[in-house]
C-alpha cells in the first residue's frame, strides 16, 4: 500500500461534530454523511439557540450511534439539570469561562462526559489546554474570542494552527475554528487533529445549515 493510499486511510478515521443543529433534516444529512457527533445549543445569544423541547424533540430521534453534545455556557447546576432533565444527552460542553473547578464538578454531580472548550489566539493561551486536560474528558481547542464578542465561538474564524503542531493531551481533543472545506485537510496535517467541531462552515447564513454543505465537509474531512 503506499503513502496516499496510507493517508486516505488515516483520514477515514477522522471523526467530526456538527454543532448547532436545529432541524432533523441536518442531523439526517450529518449522520448520512458519518459524523460521531452532533451538538445542540443552549445559548440564547446563539442562532444557532435551540430551547429544551426542540433539543429533546431533536436528539430523540438522532440515529444510534451518534453522540449528542449539550453545548452550554456559564450554565448553572440548574439549568444543566432541566436540560438533563429532558433531552437524552451524551456529552456536555461547557464552553463559557468555566474554570477547571467547575468542569470537575459539573462531571461529577452530572455523570456525564464533559467537553471544556479552550479559546487559543497566541501562545500565552496554550498552558490552559493541560490545566483543563487533567479534569476534562474531552478538550475543544478553538478560537479565543475576540475581545467584546457575543459568543464565545462559531465566529468562524481560524487561529494559527502552528501553534498546536505536534502538541498532544492526556485525554481526547478537538479542533475548532474557521474550519471549511476549502481549509480542513491542511488543518488536519498541520495540528495532527483526529477530531474536530465546527458550526459556521456549513451554514449559509448564521444559524441556518446546509445539507450540501455537511456533506461536503465530512467527505473532505474524511478524504472521502
Amino acid at each position: 500500500m503506499g503513502a496516499p493510499d496510507l493517508w486516505r486511510k488515516s483520514m477515514s478515521d477522522i471523526r467530526v461534530k456538527i454543532c448547532g443543529l436545529r432541524e432533523a433534516r441536518h442531523i439526517d444529512a450529518a449522520a448520512r454523511a458519518g459524523a460521531a457527533y452532533v451538538g445542540f445549543v443552549f445559548f440564547p445569544k446563539s442562532p444557532r439557540n435551540v430551547t429544551i423541547p426542540q433539543a429533546r424533540a431533536l436528539a430523540l430521534d438522532v440515529p444510534p450511534g451518534l453522540a449528542k453534545v449539550a453545548l452550554t455556557v456559564d450554565a448553572d447546576d440548574a439549568t444543566l439539570a432541566a436540560i438533563l432533565d429532558q433531552v437524552p444527552i451524551d456529552m456536555l460542553q461547557l464552553h463559557g469561562h468555566e474554570t477547571p473547578e467547575r468542569v470537575a464538578e459539573a462531571r461529577a454531580r452530572f455523570g456525564l462526559p464533559v467537553m471544556k472548550a479552550v479559546g487559543v489566539a497566541g501562545p500565552e493561551d496554550l498552558a490552559a489546554l493541560d490545566i483543563y486536560a487533567q479534569v476534562a474528558d474531552q478538550i475543544l481547542v478553538e478560537t479565543k474570542a475576540p475581545k467584546g464578542a457575543v459568543l464565545p465561538g462559531g465566529n468562524g474564524q481560524p487561529f494559527d494552527w502552528r501553534l498546536i503542531a505536534g502538541r498532544r493531551w492526556s485525554v481526547p481533543w478537538m479542533l475548532a475554528g474557521g474550519l471549511t472545506t476549502a481549509n480542513v485537510a491542511e488543518a488536519l496535517r498541520v495540528t495532527g487533529a483526529r477530531q474536530i467541531d465546527l458550526s459556521s462552515g456549513v451554514e449559509t447564513a448564521p444559524g441556518v445549515k446546509d445539507e450540501r454543505l455537511i456533506a461536503e465537509f465530512i467527505a473532505a474531512a474524511q478524504g472521502k
